[in-house]
């Protein structure tokens, strides 16, 4: 029997406004690739600008595990590319996953999505779904969202590359702004794990990336400072930008949704939930 699997691999937001390359969440949207053993190689995708050869990076993360010849890729992405919403590290995980599942491999995933991907936080969410914490040389930790916990996004329509939003930031930042983040990450943490969400509000402060940043997205960063005034319980600049993503309690969700519509008719705004699940594969 021809191997044919499908990989399903959610979006992923990172930093959650104090944790810089140390926290993240899976977000409901998802990368679905449909990969098959036809006979020759092959690659059809319903994002425009993507390569169809073995350029494409989830191809490039199938092909550190095994070969792609005689295999053909379906892959069809809700993710924006280029929106701060973790669209290399879904392609990362779903190549290495398929890879990995069809020929039975047991290889250490997490490990090669990172080496590919270069920092752990978007891939570690879209491996294993939920929230998640990523410290040097020891494993990441998961846990599940909190329930009632929601989001609305608002995508501008400046793109800003990840390689240009990482060389605006410093090799060093004052102990004044590390000291604040560090503290800030812990109350955003214990708000979490609390189910308090005036934690989490008072935990999303940064003073790290974001305001180094802001001259690449200045109008994120205006719905970022407005995000208590349009009804969300505070924001965060989803990894490296422009995306905004606003946090809320469900019965929050509807009029903070209409909210940015009217206040940002420049944006696309869509709701999304704060995903448990991480990669899912089955096989056909």
């Amino acid at each position: 029997m021809k191997r044919h699997r499908v990989v399903r691999v959610p979006a992923s937001s990172a930093n959650l406004g104090p944790g810089y390359d140390s926290l993240a969440a899976a977000l409901s949207l998802n990368l679905e690739v449909e990969v098959q053993e036809t006979g020759e190689f092959a690659v059809d995708c319903d994002v425009p600008g993507v390569p169809r050869d073995r350029s494409n990076l989830l191809v490039q993360a199938f092909e550190r595990l095994h070969s792609a010849d005689g295999l053909s890729f379906s892959i069809r992405s809700e993710i924006p590319v280029t929106g701060g919403l973790g669209s290399s590290a879904a392609a990362i995980v779903a190549g290495l996953v398929a890879a990995d599942h069809m020929f039975e491999l047991d290889a250490p995933l997490f490990d090669h999505a990172v080496a590919l991907e270069g920092h752990p936080d978007n891939v570690a969410a879209a491996l294993y779904g939920g929230f998640v914490i990523c410290a040097e040389d020891v494993p990441p930790t998961r846990f599940d969202p909190l329930p009632g916990l929601e989001a609305v996004i608002a995508i501008p329509p400046e793109r800003v590359p990840t390689a240009e939003a990482r060389a605006a930031l410093p090799a060093e930042v004052p102990m004044a702004d590390a000291v604040y983040n560090a503290s800030h990450a812990a109350l955003l943490v214990l708000g979490l794990a609390r189910g308090d969400l005036d934690l989490v509000s008072r935990g999303l402060g940064d003073r790290i990336h974001q305001p180094r940043r802001a001259h690449l997205y200045p109008r994120s960063m205006e719905l970022l400072e407005r995000a208590r005034d349009l009804g969300a319980i505070g924001a965060s600049i989803s990894g490296a930008g422009p995306t905004v993503l606003f946090w809320c309690h469900w019965q929050q969700t509807g009029p903070l949704f209409e909210a940015l519509r009217a206040e940002a008719r420049d944006c696309e705004v869509r709701r999304v939930q704060f995903a448990p699940g991480g990669a899912d594969v089955r096989a056909l």
